[in-house]
């Protein structure tokens, strides 16, 4: 069942950004002058066309739901009638085909200003960035953070969440900044400035960086009250319920939430004797936590969470959302920053100042769309917007055989008044194959490598 949910918001996901890129390139296209002879969502047999007559567009819906064209009228790719040449794609002007090109990745990042815009406009809850223990050693340490520091924004950017903050935070240090400015309300209710400085050895990738700068959100005490019991749990196996309290484990008295789960950290597939209160009575259980491996260690884990009362739940969350006009600039601001950082970390991947480690194959993408639909509407968006970001800024390279590759024969033509010839350009989209196949296969290597781990 997983499986198959990752799969269908992983094509959903595809679908409609593909979809985007290529409209764009339909859609300018005929703007243009240019005869469009076929737009196709897929690849594959043909599932569904619709064409009002034999001059107008074939709208076409393939079986493989992975990608997406555009067939326009153009000699270079076979015989062109004689009605048809004034349309044809290769007879336009310079100018006309930069359009035309560039026309895909830019409705991609339009498609992300909308989707940025909608996440803005529908609100969304999360937990207020207020941080918790300051570990010493850390960057966080060094620059001052305290326990109950609410951050308000970073960089002057607003951070409404926690997620919101530390995306931003991470965001910045990747990109190279060394200088973060992080403005906060302390205990007092009084604004500060705390400046991170970073240094190029703590970013060479997001997990070692996030270690680096040591932010741990703020956590309540809590008792040990089991809240939501996961389905194949050690929880479950062992009989644990919703609502029952962890009175000790081991003959150690439980004091709140976090000694407990220090103890199962500590115990991977050792038996705990515990004793719980279920309705005033107490009773003796055993549970095995299971074990899993987080980085290069071994924890306990037994698929249970914390209790929540409802009303510490309503203190540490925060609802975010804009008037539709005020959510216009934020929303373009969003996206010029994540293009902007896209842009740095693959130079930064370039030169070898990034780890390829930051790279993502269609298996972590599948993932990540699954994951994120889990979560629900508002994180499903977020998630298409970065990937539409991410797809229109790689298409924008100047590699051949992408649609930076043609933009860049196109200007090598209008600075030297001919095209780019053909022998040239087949040498060129040749490299830029292997270029392509090669981080494929790198990707998909990472991929497989994060499945095993």
């Amino acid at each position: 069942m997983d499986l198959l949910h990752t799969l269908f918001y992983f094509i959903v996901a595809i679908s409609v950004l593909v979809s985007i890129h290529e409209f764009g390139h339909f859609w300018v296209a005929r703007k243009v002058g240019v005869k469009v002879l076929r737009f196709s969502v897929g690849f594959g047999k043909v599932l569904w066309s619709y064409q009002k007559d034999p001059d107008t567009t074939e709208y076409v819906v393939s079986a493989i739901p992975l990608g997406g064209y555009v067939k326009m009228v153009d000699e270079r790719e076979g015989e062109v009638k004689e009605a048809d040449l004034p349309y044809a794609f290769n007879r336009q002007s310079v100018w006309a085909r930069i359009a035309i090109v560039a026309a895909g990745p830019v409705f991609n990042l339009i498609l992300a200003v909308v989707l940025f815009w909608s996440v803005l406009v529908i609100g969304e809850t999360g937990i207020k960035p207020i941080v918790g223990a300051v570990e010493q050693g850390t960057l966080a340490a060094s620059a001052g953070f305290a326990d109950g520091d609410e951050i308000i924004s970073v960089n002057d950017k607003v951070t409404p969440t926690w997620t919101e903050a530390m995306g931003t935070l991470v965001s910045l240090a990747l990109d190279g900044e060394q200088s973060i400015a992080v403005t906060v309300k302390n205990t007092d209710e009084q604004q500060q400035i705390r400046t991170l400085h970073i240094a190029e050895d703590d970013s060479k990738s997001p997990d070692e960086l996030y270690r680096r700068l040591g932010f741990k959100p703020w956590s309540p005490k809590l008792q040990p009250i089991i809240g939501q019991v996961l389905p194949d749990s050690a929880a479950l196996a062992a009989g644990l319920k919703t609502g029952d309290l962890i009175v000790s484990a081991d003959d150690a008295v439980m004091n709140d939430w976090m000694q407990w789960v220090g103890i199962v950290k500590s115990q991977p597939g050792t038996p705990i004797k515990l004793v719980v209160e279920r309705d005033g009575v107490q009773l003796p259980l055993t549970i095995t936590p299971k074990s899993v491996v987080v980085g290069e260690n071994t924890e306990g884990k037994v698929g249970a969470s914390v209790y929540i009362p409802e009303q510490l739940m309503q203190s540490v969350t925060v609802e975010y959302a804009l008037s539709p006009l005020a959510a216009i600039p934020v929303a373009f601001e969003t996206t010029y920053f994540y293009s902007v950082t896209t842009l740095k970390m693959m130079g930064k991947m370039l030169i070898g100042k990034a780890s390829v480690e930051n790279l993502s194959g269609p298996i972590s993408i599948a993932q990540y769309a699954g994951q994120s639909a889990t979560m629900g509407l508002v994180p499903f968006i977020k998630y298409l917007a970065l990937i539409s970001i991410s797809l229109g800024i790689l298409n924008l390279l100047p590699i051949p055989v992408l649609d930076g590759g043609h933009l860049l024969f196109f200007a090598i033509e209008g600075l030297k008044g001919s095209p780019v010839s053909e022998k040239a350009q087949i040498f060129f989209q040749q490299i830029g194959i292997a270029l392509l196949v090669s981080l494929m296969a790198l990707a998909m290597f990472l991929d497989i490598g994060r499945l095993f781990n």
